[in-house]
């Protein structure tokens, strides 16, 4: 196994605190990997709101805007793993600086651009960007933190900030796009990014192995190419339908070199992501629930939206304004989360959280088409937040643990390429349920029919990812006091 070493500097002296204990370093630690995770949260729903608009400034035709969206996606989800296992290897601290550079970088020619061409060179740069500092953050962070309850606890604070930046990009695209300029939308991250640049060299310390290992090419070509033909198929069946060719043709090569990728792991004499790795229970499953919990939250925010829109007339800034529920139930449950994993076992909370949401998803096919029903909207989107968020952090928690320091870049970089999938796939196949239900009838009473069978789809979804955790998924209890 490979070890690792610290510089011996006083700035990344060694943390030799109990494992209990939120030191002040910690305590900042803590605050600046924070800042960055939300800042790409914010960073990945900031423009949906601003793309008419911004396809309009440029020249984008309407069947290439899309590609704004999809550029970043296809970069973000198809590197992730690949720099998940880099950052094992340079230094989590190092790509992590890189990365927001890259970012910054790109966010400021992004909102300096003058045609289709630059704007699209920029949106893969962030896209590249987010692949390499989500996982080498999410690194930093259970490397920081010892295995239990503080570490618990920061994930629960990362969960509960990505989906509020989430929510809050929604809403801040909007406002800028209305009252500046949809430029905004990518200076915002700039000084943002050097706020971070310029505390975490101070605050963060990095980690290096005493021998560096060779990088397994064939299996970082394999699995990035195979996650870009998987995201590219996903993204285009969400545009095109789920017969068109291409989009299958894409789906179909993205399996293959997937297996391909499990096949050269099993014979890698260092690989990407070693085989037993893959076979670990608690990987396997705390995946599979990580990917359920964003396919179905993500995609229900997509059909509440054609609710809200196509059934009860509202404004897309009143239909985003709506979903500030939601992003408060998402932080409560993530400020929650560790001290519900700390009483009753991680299983019982990943179990706690699905069904959780799975109920308050359900109660949302009763929906009707009067504005009366907006309240029981408010109430059911945000105890499935709650929900929804105590099964993220149990998956984080549950796919992380148990595996050495070394391993946490790969580890992460596995979890959040789950994420980066369940976000990207949530949406298309919500919608093919939802449009196959709605039929040819486009009036309100369709859409209302149309959205009702996805939402049952969703929380039956949900319910099964409960049951998975209650089989599969181990009891361990975090038994620890915070401090």
């Amino acid at each position: 196994m490979t070890t690792y070493t610290t510089p011996d500097t006083a700035a990344l002296a060694v943390d030799t605190a109990p494992d209990n204990v939120m030191t002040g370093r910690r305590r900042l630690t803590l605050v600046v990997l924070l800042a960055a995770q939300f800042m790409l949260a914010v960073d990945f729903s900031i423009l949906n709101v601003a793309l008419p608009v911004i396809g309009k400034g440029l020249g984008f035709s309407l069947a290439n805007l899309q590609w704004i969206v999809t550029a970043f996606a296809l970069a973000a989800a198809g590197f992730t793993l690949l720099f998940g296992r880099v950052a094992d290897i340079v230094g989590r601290r190092r790509l992590f600086l890189v990365g927001l550079a890259v970012l910054g970088g790109a966010s400021l020619l992004g909102g300096l651009s003058t045609d289709p061409l630059m704007l699209m060179i920029a949106r893969v740069a962030q896209g590249l960007a987010t692949a390499a500092v989500t996982p080498a953050g999410l690194a930093l962070l259970t490397s920081s933190f010892p295995e239990g309850p503080l570490r618990d606890k920061a994930l629960g604070l990362n969960g509960a900030l990505m989906s509020a930046g989430f929510t809050t990009g929604a809403i801040l695209g909007g406002v800028l796009t209305d009252l500046l300029s949809w430029r905004w939308a990518f200076f915002i991250n700039v000084p943002v990014a050097l706020a971070v640049l310029l505390l975490a060299p101070a605050v963060i310390r990095e980690s290096r192995p005493d021998e560096r290992p060779k990088l397994d090419v064939p299996g970082a070509i394999s699995v990035t190419a195979g996650l870009l033909a998987l995201v590219y198929g996903l993204t285009t069946a969400g545009d095109k339908g789920w017969g068109d060719p291409l989009a299958l043709g894409a789906l179909a090569v993205g399996v293959l070199l997937l297996i391909a990728f499990y096949a050269i792991e099993s014979r890698a004499a260092a690989p990407l992501v070693p085989v037993r790795v893959l076979k670990r229970r608690s990987v396997i499953f705390g995946n599979i629930q990580g990917l359920i919990a964003f396919v179905t939250e993500t995609s229900l925010v997509f059909l509440m939206t054609l609710y809200l829109q196509k059934v009860l007339g509202f404004s897309p800034l009143a239909a985003g304004l709506s979903f500030g529920v939601l992003g408060v139930g998402t932080i409560v449950g993530g400020v929650a989360a560790a001290r519900v994993i700390a009483r009753i076992g991680t299983r019982a909370t990943l179990i706690t959280g699905g069904v959780l949401q799975a109920v308050a998803t359900a109660s949302l096919a009763t929906l009707g088409e009067s504005h009366g029903w907006l309240g029981l909207l408010l109430v059911a989107t945000f105890a499935g937040g709650v929900g929804n968020m105590l099964a993220i952090v149990g998956f984080m928690v549950t796919a992380t643990s148990g595996l050495p320091d070394d391993e946490q870049g790969m580890a992460t970089g596995l979890a959040t390429m789950t994420q980066q999938i369940g976000i990207t796939m949530g949406t298309p196949i919500m919608s093919a349920i939802a449009t196959a239900g709605i039929g040819a009838a486009s009036t309100s009473h369709a859409v209302l029919h149309g959205v009702s069978v996805a939402v049952i789809v969703n929380s039956a979804i949900v319910l099964a990812g409960a049951v998975l955790s209650g089989i599969f998924v181990g009891t361990a209890k975090r038994k620890k006091e915070l401090v």
